[in-house]
């Protein structure tokens, strides 16, 4: 009998993530979107004939505020019956909203000179997790869920975070990747990984070894072309995204390693000091819209491959 997946769309702001409820015996949801979009949740749950109260498991793909805000507020919905799985790794960001502004600071604080930065940072997310908690269970990969009789495993794909997580439903291949899998990204027009090698090492797993049958993405990211994927993409779509993920993840790295001083000179341009390699690229999207994947991806070149003058 085959487990049905329903998506739940969780609009936040010029975002649009989306959950997705796993039909079990065991109810568990996908990612939670934040203390906005999940109030939305146990609505959905009821349209389909399903309760808030009757899910078990709040699965993680990782710790960003779009896919973590929501979690404490969904877990107590539960009646704090759900288990609340996430990567080992990116266990902070749901124990902590300080968390994120410190992985903000990191990553892209300094490519943000506005001293008022950091206090945005703060307070998007007070106004968007809805509350710190410490999860019931921390995966690294190769763990199996067992939803009443329905299996899920886990599989690590470390890049767009340290901890991101697949989940897996066994036997029908339905694979949960989150953000692993960006192409060109979403709303900003650019993928955002955290770590180079672990990003393309990941897309080349799914590829090689994981081979999805049905891929539920995050967002609607985009083709090359800018038209968006659909939020679940059958095997020939989901092997294109991949694919085209991979493509687009050397083709940065080909400007990157061609630019390599000219990519670090501070200029007035809103993508200094990386204003070659934007202009190499072609990319004109908006760099500082939060979650600014352009500054977090050009970081991740910058200490993976430290340019030579």
């Amino acid at each position: 009998m085959t487990t049905k997946i329903h998506p739940i769309a969780a609009p936040w702001g010029r975002f649009h993530l989306y959950s997705f409820l796993i039909d079990a015996p065991e109810l568990a949801i996908v990612d939670t979107g934040v203390t906005e979009s999940a109030a939305g949740v146990p609505r959905a749950l009821e349209a389909l004939g399903r309760r808030i109260e009757d899910v078990r498991w709040i699965l993680l793909t990782h710790g960003h505020i779009d896919h973590v805000g929501g979690a404490f507020a969904l877990w107590e919905a539960t009646g704090r019956r759900a288990q609340v799985v996430i990567g080992e790794r990116d266990a902070p960001f749901v124990r902590s909203r300080r968390a994120h502004v410190d992985e903000f600071l990191e990553l892209r604080g300094e490519y943000f000179p506005e001293p008022e930065a950091e206090e945005r940072k703060t307070a998007d997310t007070e106004a968007s997790i809805s509350g710190e908690m410490e999860p019931t269970l921390l995966v690294r990969g190769g763990e199996t869920l067992d939803l009443g009789g329905v299996s899920v495993s886990v599989h690590a794909t470390p890049g767009h975070t340290p901890g991101a997580v697949a989940y897996v439903v066994d036997g029908q291949d339905d694979v949960f990747v989150g953000d692993s899998v960006q192409y060109y990204g979403a709303a900003s027009g650019f993928p955002g990984y955290e770590d180079v090698v672990g990003y393309r090492k990941s897309l080349e797993y799914l590829r090689d070894v994981v081979k999805p049958r049905h891929l539920y993405l995050g967002h609607p990211y985009r083709r090359a072309d800018g038209t968006p994927f659909p939020i679940e993409l059958d095997e020939a779509d989901a092997s294109e995204a991949i694919q085209g993920s991979l493509d687009n993840e050397a083709r940065i790295r080909a400007a990157v390693e061609r630019y390599p001083a000219a990519g670090l000179v501070a200029t007035d341009s809103p993508y200094s000091p990386f204003e070659a390699v934007a202009t190499e690229l072609g990319y004109t999207g908006d760099p500082t819209l939060e979650p600014a994947p352009f500054f977090t991806t050009m970081h991740a070149y910058r200490t993976t491959f430290p340019p030579q003058t």
